[in-house]
């Protein structure tokens, strides 16, 4: 695809890390307005915003570094390099989960509302950031032999060039863009606090664990199923724990 998006001089815009940088100004956009739509405090996402982009980017590069550990010994200055592309999600969803618990703690706020409210922001920063995965060519999809199929020619790309693969970039963003439509239509109904970010998990865990099947990249692999698959999974179960351990008691309680 098109991995810089401009170049003037020694200055260089890698389209990977616009559309990253991108789909994290959309999430606090949406963040900001959905909460003064609720009556929260504005002021508690800009807090939160910080901390876990931090926490999420730095685990996020930490785990794609984990998983392509012969390339980055021999250049280790690369795992600097984020803008080139090479972020993986879970690994900063996981970096940033205690963060966020670490940061909440602090706000005399629901938290399930909270949660609710950051949701669709998360995955739509997703769907968003998926484009620069495009650009860049890592996330690449298996070798195709249909009409979706997609080559990449530019040789700083991360795909294998001049071979037919899957779109599996554009899969995640069109997954991700489904899951904030039905966010979206949700937040905008009476339900139980808590209920969007279960959404969120059970439809995110469920097609990032489908999309995996033609992703073609190095993930790592236990027992027939990718490292994102096994999180998919475990995703999907706390996302179903998390419904009756705590959403369904919360709102009894209120």
């Amino acid at each position: 695809m098109y991995p810089v998006l401009f170049k003037i001089g020694p200055l260089t815009l890698h389209t990977y890390g616009f559309f990253v940088a991108l789909g994290f100004l959309l999430a606090l956009t949406w963040t900001q307005r959905e909460s003064l739509r609720r009556g929260l405090d504005p002021e508690i996402f800009h807090d939160l915003f910080f901390y876990v982009v931090i926490s999420a980017l730095i685990g996020a590069r930490v785990f794609y570094v984990g998983l392509n550990f012969s390339y980055f010994s021999q250049d280790p200055l690369a795992a600097l390099r984020l803008w080139e592309g090479g972020l993986v999600f879970y690994g900063g969803f996981l970096a940033a989960v205690p963060v966020f618990v670490w940061r909440i703690r602090r706000w005399q706020q629901p938290a399930l509302e909270i949660l609710d409210v950051a949701a669709p922001g998360l995955v739509l920063a997703q769907a968003v950031g998926r484009l620069g995965c495009l650009s860049a060519g890592c996330c690449y999809g298996k070798a195709c032999a249909t009409g979706l199929a997609i080559t990449f020619s530019d040789p700083i790309s991360h795909a294998p060039l001049h071979q037919p693969l899957h779109p599996t970039q554009i899969y995640h963003s069109v997954a991700d863009i489904s899951i904030f439509a039905v966010l979206f239509f949700l937040s905008r109904r009476r339900l139980k606090r808590g209920t969007l970010v279960v959404v969120y998990m059970l439809l995110y865990g469920t097609l990032r664990f489908t999309v995996e099947f033609w992703r073609g990249d190095p993930r790592g692999f236990l027992y027939g199923f990718s490292t994102s698959q096994w999180i998919s999974a475990g995703l999907v179960i706390c996302g179903i724990l998390f419904w009756f351990f705590k959403v369904n008691r919360s709102s009894a309680q209120e």
